[in-house]
């Protein structure tokens, strides 16, 4: 191999760059990247081009900056406050939007039709991770109520309360889904 003073040099077996500083007959003297001189034989070391010079030996630097000064920023979509509270849900469990006739059925049977409509309805919600659901059950006696509040505090991962007043009435619950809630 030609290896001469000033080359740059890799070690074959180890994971040492430098520069050869002094050639005695077969041993080479390397200082490394770190600042050592370390003895090699030349059957020990690799000749390699020097990246530095070689690397960005074909890029003009006064292109490179001017791409960067007029590059665009990416515009992110901004969301009012208010459209950022809005529900991204509503269920409605009135008995007459569930079904097309309930004339055979019992109360409890429509009970039983709304409160499983709104478990799938939350687990959907939790699946495709919507944050907000608003379940709207109606003012009645408050038995659906009652259950709703009963079902939704057995999920660990949601909050709720009462839906907003001025567009619900009394008749609605606002379940509030924290996503991050390992399972």
């Amino acid at each position: 191999m030609n290896l001469k003073i000033g080359d740059s040099v890799s070690v074959l077996d180890e994971a040492i760059n430098g520069v050869i500083s002094k050639i005695v007959g077969n041993t080479i003297i390397i200082e490394t990247d770190d600042g050592f001189d370390m003895e090699f034989l030349s059957s020990e070391v690799i000749k390699t081009k020097a990246l530095s010079s070689q690397l960005f030996a074909d890029i003009d630097v006064n292109t490179v900056i001017n791409e960067k000064e007029t590059s665009h920023k990416h515009k992110s979509i901004k969301v009012k406050p208010k459209d950022r509270t809005l529900p991204a849900m509503e269920v409605d469990l009135h008995i007459h939007q569930i079904t097309t006739s309930n004339r055979h059925m019992s109360n409890y049977d429509m009970l039983n039709l709304q409160l499983d409509t709104a478990r799938h309805k939350l687990e959907f919600a939790i699946k495709k991770r919507i944050q907000k659901v608003v379940f709207i059950h109606g003012v009645g006696e408050g038995v659906l109520k009652a259950e709703l509040d009963y079902l939704f505090g057995r999920y660990d991962n949601v909050k709720y309360y009462a839906a907003d007043y001025q567009k619900y009435g009394l008749g609605a619950t606002e379940v509030y889904i924290y996503q991050n809630v390992k399972d």
